[in-house]
């Protein structure tokens, strides 16, 4: 059924996200430090019975240097640098296995897919352990470290996406001038943000991206990942100002307001994870040329394969190739 405001109310739906003062500093000094530290980038062939791609182990230096590894996917035998897509993972799910997710090699791009760190033991495995000191958290990722912006877990996950930005222009077959960044709900949070933080990123795909006008999210869904903010504040009771002060550092509406590489948003009407009246509030905030594509009878897995198919299109339009 459907989960929120009426569908003309949702075309009109704009946030009144309030973004903390200090926002730009927060982020210049986040990615200043983590590029300042780490080992370098390394990519090491791995063997597979792929005979059209080859496939890179990849371990690049993420938030504060720590290393954060990926799989980076190249057609075979193309003498020229290729568009690139840098895909990020939704909740719980790591970078797979080699052999997972080969659309975007099979459609003639240089395919960089993040792992993300702590996660991974959902629904697809990961190999990027977390290393940071929490605090009290609801089970989950999204109240990990929420009492303090600089200690919280997405701070090092949104710094982990831009550096794979930064690391990816490095990659054998990647041209570092056609990098397009892509996710579906975390993936698409992350692709906000490093659309907003990485300079040289040229396109974004957002496809439900959780994360977006939290304030709201979290008042209108039942679901995790929103709901283990919740739980976390129905315990914490003194803390609700603290730690929405920390999450305005991770609202891709804030991101959105900064973003200005053409980008393609989808939002699901029936959507009970991420709420759609989040999704078009950081569409309408996005600064860049953008298209939107409603979904009115699917829930959080959206579009599925017609937006994978969109997101080709559109990428092979931005980017060439």
């Amino acid at each position: 059924m459907f989960t929120d405001l009426p569908e003309p109310e949702l075309r009109r739906y704009r946030s009144d996200l309030r973004e903390p003062p200090d926002f730009d500093a927060f982020w210049a000094d986040t990615l200043a430090e983590a590029r300042s530290c780490g080992d370098p980038v390394e990519a090491i062939p791995v063997t597979t019975p792929l005979v059209g791609l080859d496939v890179f182990d990849v371990t690049f230096p993420g938030f504060a240097g720590q290393p954060v590894r990926g799989w980076l996917r190249v057609p075979r035998d193309v003498s020229a640098p290729l568009p690139t897509v840098v895909q990020y993972v939704g909740y719980g799910g790591g970078r797979g296995h080699p052999l997972d997710n080969l659309l975007w090699s099979a459609a003639g791009f240089a395919h960089f897919q993040m792992d993300t760190r702590g996660q991974g033991s959902g629904w697809s495995r990961g190999d990027t352990p977390d290393v940071a000191a929490a605090g009290p958290q609801a089970p989950g990722m999204a109240t990990r470290g929420i009492e303090d912006p600089r200690r919280y877990y997405y701070r090092r996950f949104l710094t982990d996406a831009v550096r794979a930005v930064d690391a990816v222009g490095d990659l054998p077959g990647v041209d570092p001038d056609r990098i397009a960044v892509l996710g579906h709900s975390q993936g698409g949070a992350a692709a906000l943000a490093a659309a907003a933080l990485a300079p040289r990123v040229r396109a974004a795909v957002a496809h439900v991206p959780f994360l977006c006008d939290i304030p709201r999210a979290v008042t209108v869904t039942d679901s995790a990942p929103f709901r283990e903010i919740r739980d976390y504040l129905a315990v914490h009771r003194d803390r609700e100002e603290q730690a929405l002060r920390t999450l305005a550092y991770v609202d891709g509406v804030a991101f959105a307001r900064r973003a200005t590489a053409p980008a393609r948003f989808s939002v699901a009407l029936m959507d009970d994870i991420v709420p759609p009246s989040t999704v078009f509030a950081a569409y309408h905030d996005y600064r860049g040329d953008k298209d939107l594509t409603v979904w009115r009878f699917n829930g959080h897995e959206a579009g599925g394969i017609d937006d994978d198919a969109a997101a080709v299109d559109f990428l092979h339009t931005v980017l060439g190739g």
